[in-house]
C-alpha cells in the first residue's frame, strides 16, 4: 500500500478520538489540515483503512456507519435515544464462541456483539424533564 498523509491523518484522528465519528465527521475534522480532501477520498481510505484491520467499522447505529480507532476487542453500547455509541469496560465474552458452536458444524472465528438502551446522558436529560 503507498503511503498516503490523509489516510495517515485519518487513522491519527481515529487513535485519538473516543466518539465513534461518522465519515461526515471525520472529514470535518480532517479538512482542517486538508482542506482540499474530498468526502470521497475520506469514505475511500476508510473502506481501506477498515478492510487492512486498521479501524472498525461499527454498523447498525441508526443510518450511518461509525469509526473506532481502537482495534482491541472490546464491546460498543449504542444509545436508542441518541444514538451515541460509548466503549464498554468488561470482559470479552470469549465463551459465546463456544456456546454457537456447539450446534454448528461450521468454525465459529469470532463475535461481535453491541448492547443497546439508554446512555446515562440521556437518562438524566429524561430524570430532569420529570
Amino acid at each position: 500500500m503507498k503511503y498516503s498523509r490523509q489516510r495517515e491523518s485519518i487513522l491519527q484522528y481515529l487513535s485519538a478520538t473516543k466518539c465513534h465519528p461518522t465519515a461526515e465527521t471525520v472529514y470535518q475534522n480532517i479538512q482542517a489540515e486538508y482542506p482540499n480532501i474530498s468526502l470521497g477520498t475520506v469514505y475511500r481510505n476508510l473502506t481501506l483503512l477498515t478492510e487492512l484491520g486498521k479501524i472498525k467499522k461499527i454498523t447498525g447505529v441508526g443510518c450511518s456507519d461509525r469509526f473506532d480507532g481502537n482495534i482491541s476487542p472490546h464491546y460498543h453500547f449504542i444509545c436508542r435515544e441518541c444514538g451515541a455509541v460509548l466503549d464498554l469496560e468488561m470482559d470479552e465474552l470469549n465463551h459465546i464462541d463456544l456456546l454457537a458452536a456447539h450446534n454448528f458444524d461450521g468454525r465459529i472465528d469470532g463475535h461481535i456483539a453491541h448492547f443497546y438502551g439508554i446512555c446515562p446522558e440521556c437518562i438524566n436529560k429524561n430524570t430532569k424533564k420529570q
